[in-house]
């Protein structure tokens, strides 16, 4: 049977032009550019290749970063044919014909190595669909994905996978890539020092975007080295990787919320600027920032809330940009304000009481009695009317007579519930001096 994705005839493109991506794709494990935690003598691959034992992998990592080749390089290195798909253009009809092949292939003595770009894009039956396939020896599966596998992926293939975190490519790592490409087309990129470390940064961590770049750079006719600016004008800066229902939704709105716990508003203003740069919108950053008042700021400034949702009005009122203007005032403020959870520490600790003592009815003593069966039943009976005590404050318990009373609030040293702790306190004395026994 003819493997549906071998290539026995050579196309004429071959000797053809070929973008620079592809002309400096490393030919081997140790070129490739990057990826130390995952490449080293001791990084995981490194230790499986060492030991000549492969198992199947998900590779989880940003755009440009590498999959597809060190994909490509692992079945060179284990002499495995190497058969490639999308999870995007490829149906059950295409897998069937690539498990067949896969068979025929392991019939004649050599394994497959399927690399599945973008694995996540297969729904749940079809990613089970692997699995017969990946135990029998059919095939060694290596996926790649952009999304967490932990949500986009079955656990049952999460289980007879390794998953590998592939970083995007670091400054350092796009200059060596630069380099290389200057080596390839035999010339220096005319730019200045300046516009070089511009031109990396436009990258954004992506190697076949730097690469795509340079590209574009080289066949541009200069007579001396561009600056900054001239750089900016010819080329587009690209756009920070930022998908508003995926990871980097998530991480980064984590990062925002935790710089503001940590009283940082510099780091809380930086990540504010990325979400904004990214396209998220300014109603969900009010949203959220208004919770971050609520959770982690409380009663220790109860005007942090307040601040906050002036902030979003002012937002509504004026639109875009200027209204961010107002969130990030509300940021800051946020960021500086006095922290205390302690609200929030005891309304979980509430519902989780309320839970557990199910339907316990409040004690007699504060039930109403309307009725005179009511009456005859003991609601109402010895209720101390606090607004008739001397202080105001009868000292009676009000929880469920089979539940203890239990502490539930305890205020934090820290702004004004310093004094909402003085309070605590007072009621305490006076509860404990009205209730002796």
């Amino acid at each position: 049977m003819a493997d549906l994705f071998d290539s026995s005839q050579k196309v004429a493109a071959d000797n053809g032009p070929r973008p620079l991506a592809d002309r400096l794709r490393p030919q081997a494990l140790n070129e490739v550019i990057g990826q130390e935690q995952v490449l080293g003598p001791d990084a995981p691959l490194g230790v499986m290749l060492a030991s000549g034992t492969l198992s199947s992998l998900i590779f989880w990592g940003p755009p440009g970063v590498g999959k597809t080749t060190i994909a490509r390089l692992l079945a060179g290195e284990t002499d495995l044919h190497f058969v490639q798909i999308s999870a995007i253009f490829s149906g059950v009809a295409d897998l069937k014909k690539v498990f067949e092949a896969a068979k025929h292939r392991r019939a004649n003595g050599q394994g497959t190595l399927l690399f599945v770009d973008e694995i996540h894009r297969f729904n749940k039956a079809q990613q089970d669909g692997f699995l017969p396939h990946m135990e029998d020896g059919t095939i060694l599966l290596v996926g790649a994905t952009t999304e967490n596998p932990s949500f986009e992926l079955n656990a049952a293939l999460m289980s007879r996978s390794q998953v590998l975190v592939l970083q995007r490519l670091s400054l350092a790592d796009l200059e060596r890539l630069a380099q290389r490409a200057e080596q390839e087309v035999s010339r220096a990129l005319p730019l200045s020092g300046e516009a070089r470390e511009q031109l990396l940064e436009m990258a954004d961590g992506d190697g076949r975007a730097l690469l795509n770049l340079v590209e574009q750079i080289m066949a541009w006719k200069v007579e001396k080295p561009l600056d900054t600016n001239s750089l900016s004008e010819r080329l587009m800066r690209r756009a920070a990787q930022y998908d508003k229902s995926g990871d980097a939704h998530y991480n980064l709105i984590s990062a925002l919320h935790k710089s503001v716990r940590g009283s940082d508003p510099d780091a809380a203003l930086y990540w504010f600027a990325r979400m904004l740069e990214g396209g998220e919108d300014p109603r969900y950053l009010a949203r959220r920032i208004t919770r971050m008042a609520v959770e982690d700021i409380g009663l220790a400034d109860p005007q942090a809330q307040s601040i906050c949702l002036e902030s979003w009005e002012i937002f509504e009122r004026l639109g875009s940009p200027e209204g961010e203007l107002a969130i990030a005032q509300a940021l800051v403020y946020l960021a500086l304000a006095p922290k205390s959870n302690a609200v929030y520490t005891a309304y979980k600790a509430a519902r989780k009481a309320a839970a557990k003592t199910g339907s316990e009815p409040p004690p007699k003593h504060i039930l109403n009695a309307p009725t005179k069966l009511m009456k005859s039943e003991g609601y109402g009976d010895g209720y101390a009317y606090d607004h008739d005590q001397e202080d105001g404050f009868s000292g009676q318990d009000y929880f469920p007579e089979t539940m203890a009373r239990t502490e539930f609030y305890a205020p934090v040293e820290r702004g004004f519930e310093r004094d909402l702790k003085k309070r605590v306190e007072y009621f305490a004395k006076l509860r404990a001096r009205r209730n002796p026994g």
